[in-house]
């Protein structure tokens, strides 16, 4: 046999509630199915085997029923009564269905369930408004995204710099198989063309300019 009086006196003074918070000045409780939010002999959903509540589930309201009855199925403890969108409405089935309970049950009742209908409607009005959406970038993506960035940077300078050296080379002489006239001929050819290349494109092109020289020498 149940009896309400043990189980909270267990609850006070062994402290064996695993959903009491204690604050400076406040102890709360945590069960979703307390009325009031505060641990205390009326308003423990476990020291009381006749206790009804309002609670929110994916955007209604239920009203939630336990009996002494039903003790012993904890599965099927507490008797759910979705309630209506409409406030006055809802009001009107906890009226009914909370007759003949204690008026402080029905009273705690009535105020949760105004404080989900205002909640349950603001909530509807923010999702009416145009928010900007916010995404955010995972750190390994942007640190990975750097890295090859500066790694393309530095072989873009490399590039740069053997395209330099090389008709820097041409110009001086060292490949000593044209004229100077046809040597400022290739070096504007080239010159253009490089701007339209990067990479590997650029040095295969150079070894093809240089090859095409070669040849012509021989």
């Amino acid at each position: 046999m149940q009896s309400d009086e043990v189980i909270w006196q267990v609850i006070v003074n062994q402290g064996q509630c695993s959903y009491k918070v204690v604050t400076g000045n406040e102890t709360f409780c945590r069960n979703k199915y307390n009325v009031t939010s505060l641990c205390n002999r009326s308003s423990c959903p476990l020291a009381n085997s006749r206790y009804a509540t309002v609670v929110e589930e994916g955007g209604a309201a239920f009203l939630c029923m336990k009996t002494v009855e039903r003790a012993h199925t904890p599965a099927t403890l507490w008797h759910r009564v979705r309630l209506d969108k409409n406030y006055s409405t809802a009001l009107k089935q906890i009226d009914v269905q909370l007759t003949h309970w204690s008026k402080f049950l029905v009273h705690k009742s009535k105020q949760r369930l105004t404080k989900i209908s205002q909640f349950l409607m603001r909530t509807r009005k923010l999702m009416q408004r145009r928010r900007p959406k916010q995404r955010t970038l995972p750190a390994r993506q942007l640190k990975r995204e750097a890295k090859r960035e500066s790694k393309a940077q530095l072989a873009a300078q490399l590039e740069k710099t053997i395209e330099m050296e090389l008709l820097d080379r041409l110009r001086s002489g060292t490949y000593d198989v044209l004229e100077p006239q046809e040597v400022k001929n290739v070096t504007e050819n080239v010159r253009p063309n490089m701007n339209d290349l990067t990479g590997e494109k650029q040095r295969k092109h150079l070894e093809l300019e240089y090859e095409g020289v070669n040849e012509v020498n021989e």
